[in-house]
């Protein structure tokens, strides 16, 4: 299989990943009527894997389906926006900093810290025009949370995704590319 037929099929793949750890399981926030889960391990992922345009695609499309699926149907273009960036922004870490086999651990964890912060910034600079200053503000807990534990989960999963040869291939190319 040509590498760009595997980058097309491993994204789809992440995709479908994303939406399904988003809605797998659901813990509800008080007061916000969201919801804390670990999606987004699997958005961070996917930019560490793919790399930033692919994992964007992946993570955005996957997380804004959970979103579309789920009824929350206001969130779909704003979850794609977020997880797409979360996603993009922890490729572009791995693919600058991850060169070594300790410092991948490092780009991972890294893209949790992105995540951790374009989560709950970008989801209170949305909410803040939906429900205002202390509507937004409600769900920054929850979202910090999320972050935590996906940057935790992501940390896990990454040596048993490296484990897989397709995906260890598709993950080394991306911190040794140059483009």
């Amino acid at each position: 299989m040509n590498s760009n037929l595997k980058k097309i099929v491993m994204a789809a793949l992440f995709a479908a990943l994303a939406c399904v750890a988003t809605m797998s399981i659901r813990i509800p926030t008080p007061g916000t009527g969201g919801y804390i889960h670990p999606g987004d391990a699997i958005v961070i992922l996917s930019g560490v894997i793919l790399g930033p345009v692919w994992g964007l695609l992946a993570a955005g499309i996957g997380s804004a389906m959970a979103d579309l699926l789920g009824g929350y149907f206001l969130y779909v273009p704003i979850t794609f926006v977020i997880k797409g960036a979360v996603a993009f922004v922890a490729g572009m870490i791995y693919k600058k900093i991850g060169k070594t086999p300790k410092s991948h651990y490092t780009a991972v964890v890294l893209g949790g810290v992105g995540d951790i912060v374009l989560v709950a910034g970008g989801y209170f600079l949305c909410e803040m025009i939906l429900y205002g200053i202390s509507g937004a503000a409600a769900s920054i807990p929850a979202n910090l949370i999320q972050g935590i534990s996906g940057l935790i989960i992501s940390v896990v999963l990454y040596p048993a995704l490296l484990a897989v040869p397709d995906i260890r291939q598709i993950a080394n190319g991306q911190s040794t590319a140059v483009s």
